[in-house]
């Protein structure tokens, strides 16, 4: 039987690394494109990556879904059956800084590949995924979020999702391509970007520990999102491109958790015992009630800061995974605290 080949974009990434785990271990040929940059960053992929010279059902290559002669090249030479878009500039509050370069990779980034698969597809034949987000839901007053929720995106980020998410949605439409929507709700794992929020505070905390960083400083700890595995979420994503005819899912734990959660339960599980206290601004503060590691007892370990909060807050996000349960049976197994406490380890075995 001939092995079915895909096209990641964005292999490098949380998402693209777990993604191409499970292709390979499908028995898929897997092209992973990755930007070029000063510096390797194969990090996530180097347990399955082998050299170029070797026979491998692994193998990358050099693009970026900013040039549109590149993506089709791309398409044209290697001819997937499916396609996977997780390139993205995906961290929210960097996308009021690079508002620019955001709609470029995540909107235009999109259109550039549905453009190269109307036109090298004849047969339409491929299967296109795109990485959709629940920041597309932004502020909307209907809890929780499902396929038939309004969108109010509140950032450059979500904003330029929406677009590759309606953008997806046109080319299946008019092209007759098969293409689908995964709206996908926050995912962690290990593997998490160091600048995200839960892997932010893992490290800020263990180094608090260590004495390597005197305190964590924090944004809004209010905002509330709904967390899961990003291994179970590529799970998600496979089976989105299995399905039958194309279409778009919401994929969600259906629990959400503060940021003020996620501390407390760090704080928690490093044995740091601690008791929130407020400024004279009204933000909130931690302090250690036990001597423990570089700790010492009434030391501020947790700061709230005005400078990292955003220009605007999504604050309340919750998504309804019904249908994607009910069509793909799928579901989240790995609750908030157990994925929390895998995180906590990996990073305490890497620091320690």
């Amino acid at each position: 039987m001939k092995k079915k080949i895909a096209l990641v974009f964005g292999i490098t990434g949380q998402d693209g690394s777990y993604l191409a785990e499970l292709l390979l271990n499908k028995n898929y040929i897997v092209y992973g494109v990755k930007r070029r940059t000063s510096l390797i960053h194969t990090t996530r992929i180097d347990h399955i990556y082998k050299d170029v010279h070797l026979k491998s059902n692994l193998i990358l290559r050099y693009g970026d879904v900013t040039d549109f002669s590149n993506v089709f090249n791309l398409i044209y030479q290697i001819k997937p059956d499916e396609v996977y878009n997780l390139a993205a500039q995906s961290n929210v509050g960097v996308s009021f800084e690079l508002a620019e370069y955001t709609a470029q990779t995540d909107s235009i980034g999109t259109l550039r590949i549905l453009e190269a698969i109307r036109i090298l597809d004849k047969k339409r034949k491929m299967k296109f995924y795109q990485a959709s987000t629940s920041e597309i839901f932004g502020n909307s007053p209907e809890k929780p979020y499902n396929e038939k929720s309004k969108f109010e995106p509140v950032s450059p980020y979500g904003t330029a999702k929406l677009y590759s998410y309606w953008m997806t949605r046109n080319y299946r439409d008019a092209y007759s391509i098969f293409a689908s929507n995964g709206i996908l709700f926050n995912h962690e794992s290990p593997r998490r970007g160091e600048n995200f929020i839960s892997r932010k505070t893992i490290i800020g905390l263990i180094k608090v520990l260590k004495g390597e960083q005197k305190c964590l400083h924090l944004g809004n700890l209010k905002s509330k999102r709904d967390w899961g595995h990003a291994k179970e979420f590529v799970n998600a994503q496979w089976k989105i491109l299995q399905h039958k005819i194309p279409d778009d899912f919401v994929i969600a734990t259906g629990k959400n958790h503060s940021v003020k959660d996620l501390v407390n339960l760090v704080l928690k599980k490093l044995n740091i015992k601690h008791k929130w206290k407020k400024d004279k601004n009204n933000l909130e503060y931690a302090i250690a009630l036990n001597n423990i590691g570089q700790i010492k007892k009434s030391q501020i370990i947790v700061k709230q800061e005005k400078r990292y909060f955003r220009p605007n807050e999504v604050h309340n996000l919750i998504g309804d995974s019904r249908k994607a349960k009910k069509i793909l049976k799928w579901k989240s197994m790995i609750n908030f605290e157990q994925l929390i406490s895998e995180m906590i380890d990996s990073d305490l075995k890497s620091i320690m």
